[in-house]
């Protein structure tokens, strides 16, 4: 006859926060479930693998419900939770073509295509303006500024990142650190970084030490690697003022 040990395991039945409106503290509440498994195939659950639970269960709980502005229960309104800190992530891809500027960073780089699109297609401060407005849980750029208002043809695209700026200080946040990443074959925009970077730290009000931006080939492979299009992720941390 097989041996068997007994194992208890637990379940979240719910994370109750106090006071509701903050996530300074939360107490899970777990219910004991025991089970039994033959002695040779025994699992071991260690500390940090439940500590890791506990942690990802009570935080899951209260992001799901952490807005900017107020929230809705039952008609009534109230404060949103205030995080010390926020993360967003910004994307954008545009299609490049013959005889059309190509601006990145707000940088004029000289290059035989440019991008094709409604404003200056900047594909690097459009991510940053999505990033931006992801952290804050607002409307991303095609809803603040869409492509078929009249008003954004050919607009510079400082425009939009001062606005996103405007928005992250109004919310009482600044800006923690970003990192963005470029995808294009050509042309090579080592020779432009530091212009790109002195005017990104011109726009969001920040020190250089707190930006990073870097540039990728796509090895020749689909529209990126054959120079038709360029490409753009930026992760952004914001701070709590």
């Amino acid at each position: 006859m097989a041996a068997f040990t007994t194992f208890t395991s637990f379940t979240l039945l719910k994370s109750t926060c106090h006071p509701p409106s903050q996530t300074a503290f939360c107490a899970p509440v777990w219910k004991p479930i025991n089970f039994k498994a033959p002695r040779a195939h025994s699992i071991s659950i260690r500390g940090p693998i439940l500590a890791s639970v506990l942690k990802h269960e009570v935080i899951s709980e209260v992001s799901a419900s952490t807005v900017i502005g107020t929230e809705t229960h039952g008609g009534s309104a109230k404060p949103a939770a205030v995080l010390p800190f926020r993360i967003g992530h910004g994307f954008d891809l545009h299609r490049l073509e013959p005889n059309l500027p190509l601006i990145i960073g707000g940088v004029n780089i000289p290059h035989d295509r440019g991008c094709d699109a409604h404003s200056d297609g900047d594909v690097l401060l459009h991510c940053v303006v999505d990033a931006i407005l992801g952290a804050l849980s607002l409307p991303d750029i095609g809803q603040l500024f869409p492509d078929n208002d009249p008003k954004w043809k050919g607009a510079p695209s400082s425009v939009f990142v001062k606005e996103a700026v405007r928005l992250m200080h109004e919310a009482g946040y600044e800006l923690g650190n970003l990192d963005a990443t470029l995808i294009l074959q050509r042309p090579k925009l080592s020779p432009h970084k530091e212009a790109i970077i002195t005017n990104l730290c011109a726009l969001l009000g920040a020190h250089s030490s707190l930006l990073n931006v870097k540039a990728k080939t796509h090895e020749k492979v689909d529209s990126l690697g054959e120079n038709r299009s360029i490409a753009a992720h930026t992760v952004v941390l914001l701070m709590k003022k």
